[in-house]
């Protein structure tokens, strides 16, 4: 990303300088920089406040309340896991936080779920199809009140940050939907595949002994 982020100033310092333009390429760099000082700053606020919200939810119990709401869902999705296991904990606070927007907040949350998720996992040489399936509803980003895109609309001094909701909502939901059937599909393509290769490699462990 950085060679590619570097390539793009080149051509733009280059293009500016062929067509007479460099000063308000100049300029143009000057302004970015500050512009993205202030988004920065403004992002500050709001990331705190999600994030202690969060928190909060953690400690009087909420994320457990929400747990036990989508335990239904998880329960079918995640059939590989024990719904007493940490990991639906995990599972729970990582949605949540995705939800509100605070993707910088779900990801050690993710992190600890996937570690706890690899415990019942049988095969430690590939993920399981829990981990799959949990990797494909972070990467869709299912978003309720995207926090950030609004805080870094009012950064820019957008007039209306919040109509970007329904949209938002709109989008990831088809997205979070599409991620999670298609990982129901590959993993009825996949597990026969998955079962050949053990059962082989079964075999050839009994055959050496």
């Amino acid at each position: 990303m950085n060679y590619i982020f570097y390539f793009l100033i080149v051509i733009s310092i280059i293009a500016g300088a062929v067509n007479g333009k460099l000063p308000e390429v100049v300029n143009s760099i000057l302004t970015g920089a500050e512009l993205s000082v202030k988004v920065a700053f403004s992002l500050i606020g709001i990331m705190a406040f999600w994030l202690g919200m969060m928190k909060i939810a953690e400690k009087c119990g909420l994320v457990e309340v929400i747990a036990r709401i989508i335990k239904p869902v998880t329960k079918r999705l995640f059939n590989e896991i024990p719904q007493d296991s940490p990991a639906a904990g995990d599972v729970a606070m990582s949605f949540s936080a995705n939800a509100l927007g605070l993707t910088n907040a779900a990801t050690p949350i993710g992190i600890k779920a996937m570690e706890e998720m690899q415990k019942y996992n049988v095969d430690k040489t590939s993920a399981s199809n829990a981990m799959c399936m949990f990797l494909a509803m972070n990467t869709a980003g299912f978003q309720l009140i995207p926090a950030a895109v609004i805080a870094v609309l009012i950064g820019i001094g957008y007039k209306n940050p919040t109509e970007i909701i329904a949209p938002t909502l709109l989008v990831t939901s088809i997205a979070f939907i599409s991620a999670i059937l298609l990982a129901k599909i590959f993993q009825k393509l996949w597990m026969p595949q998955k079962l050949a290769k053990t059962r082989a490699k079964e075999e050839k462990v009994e055959v050496k002994l």
